[in-house]
């Protein structure tokens, strides 16, 4: 009975491998990178009311720091609890709650009246901010081919930068026009429209299918066969499948030995990228504001622009990431990034000019990295444990956006803003060096990369 379960299960696998993307998969997508949009939107919002507020409020530059450090704590938190119940109860009901959470949140941000109750709200919404993406990452991996996931998981991908983007644009806009509060109404009416959305998505049939439930997998894979008459011209064996009744998911699994080179590479890559550009997304409107006396909507305005230049950067990356690879990718990016701003700190910061363009243009290559790192980390451990080992992993970059707005802030008061970017300069080399220890994931089906 077990070993015609498991010929069902790769039976079913074989069918989602065979399957060409269409309008079932954007339709996905779409929903899918909707909910992430408002994601990249909600963890980005405060970097552009925090300017308004440092004079509102009298903050100072160390409650700053707390301020932008609670919503990363909130998305440790998130990542750790969300990957825990997708694994459980599945990806969909999981993501679902995560997008409630997060804008139900970005309302309550709207009444905050002091920064106490501001602090306190940030860090609720942190915990859906931090839940919706690895969950979101894990359910869109889930329902890609070997060939072409590359570029299909990346489309949606670059919705995060989007997002970000969007958020520079309409935070440079409404905050000077209508007040802080409005970047905040901007980010939660509409995310929870999306969360119903979200909730009413079919489940991962590679979840169904880890968790023995085929005759439900088998559902969501007709609908999808009935949303096109093409198939693959060459049909593709699934070349390994786990047994059904062995997939239960475990936390230390991912230090095992059979994961643990690549759990510590991917681990550091995301604390190595993501404190250098979350540092510099938090760090650089207060920057401009501050020490190069621009004024509030000129700061604003240049630093949405990294947020413009990742986009770009990630669209290059969407069409080649099949062909040169997520390693080398990794690699280049990381050098050139760290290249840029140790010519920043060696000879550029005295220069507004020269540090809006060259920690614009490192921001967006280190970030491409980012995308590409929500596409290799579920590539890297099977379907049991994929949300897990993807939620753990972005612990890290919760970790590393905590902490960095506080140390940029020690940094800065200490040696200058110089120093700062050569620190980052240091963090993208030795991330550099870890990308060369990943195992290459290109036009290689799940099933067969977490063997």
């Amino acid at each position: 009975m077990i070993e015609q379960a498991e010929v069902d299960a790769a039976s079913l696998i074989a069918r989602l491998e065979n399957l060409p993307f269409s309008r079932w998969h954007t339709k996905a997508r779409v929903i899918v990178g909707s909910a992430t949009f408002f994601d990249a939107f909600s963890a980005l919002s405060l970097a552009f009311a925090l300017p308004v507020l440092i004079g509102r409020w009298h903050i100072t530059p160390a409650q700053s720091g707390i301020l932008i450090g609670s919503s990363y704590v909130g998305q440790f938190i998130g990542a750790l609890l969300f990957s825990y119940l997708a694994e459980r109860f599945g990806r969909i009901p999981s993501a679902a709650i995560a997008t409630g959470l997060m804008s139900v949140m970005s309302l309550a941000c709207v009444t905050a009246w002091n920064f106490p109750v501001l602090l306190a709200c940030r860090l609720i919404q942190g915990i859906g901010v931090g839940g919706e993406m690895p969950v979101a990452a894990a359910y869109i991996s889930e329902l890609s081919k070997a060939h072409g996931r590359g570029r299909f998981f990346l489309l949606y991908e670059m919705i995060f930068p989007i997002g970000l983007m969007a958020t520079g644009q309409i935070g440079a806009w409404v905050v000077p026009a209508f007040g802080w509060q409005a970047i905040f109404w901007v980010g939660g009416i509409p995310g929870l429209i999306v969360t119903f959305l979200v909730a009413a998505l079919p489940e991962s049939p590679r979840w169904l299918i880890s968790k023995g439930r085929l005759s439900e997998a088998e559902i969501v894979i007709k609908k999808i066969e009935a949303s096109t008459s093409h198939r693959v011209s060459a049909p593709v064996a699934v070349r390994a499948i786990v047994p059904v009744r062995s997939q239960r998911s475990r936390w230390s699994e991912v230090l095992e030995a059979s994961y643990r080179s690549r759990t510590l590479t991917v681990w550091t890559l995301w604390a190595a990228t993501f404190f250098v550009t979350n540092s510099l997304n938090n760090w650089l409107p207060s920057l401009y504001n501050t020490v190069y006396h621009l004024e509030l909507r000129q700061s604003l305005r240049a630093a949405s622009m990294t947020n413009v230049v990742q986009v770009a950067m990630l669209l290059i990356c969407v069409f080649s990431i099949d062909r040169i690879g997520r390693k080398m990718w990794t690699v280049m990016s990381l050098v050139a990034g760290g290249v840029a701003l140790l010519i920043l700190g060696l000879i550029g910061s005295n220069s507004v000019r020269s540090v809006i363009v060259l920690a614009t243009l490192s921001y967006g290559i280190i970030g491409s990295v980012n995308a590409v790192l929500y596409l290799y980390t579920p590539e890297i451990y099977p379907t049991r444990m994929r949300a897990i080992g993807t939620g753990l992993a972005t612990c890290w970059l919760r970790l590393a956006s905590a902490v960095g707005p506080a140390i940029v802030g020690v940094v800065v008061s200490a040696n200058g803003t110089r120093s700062v970017f050569l620190m980052f300069a240091a963090i993208a080399v030795a991330g550099a060096w870890a990308a060369t220890r990943m195992i290459e994931t290109r036009a290689r089906q799940l099933e067969e990369i977490a063997t």
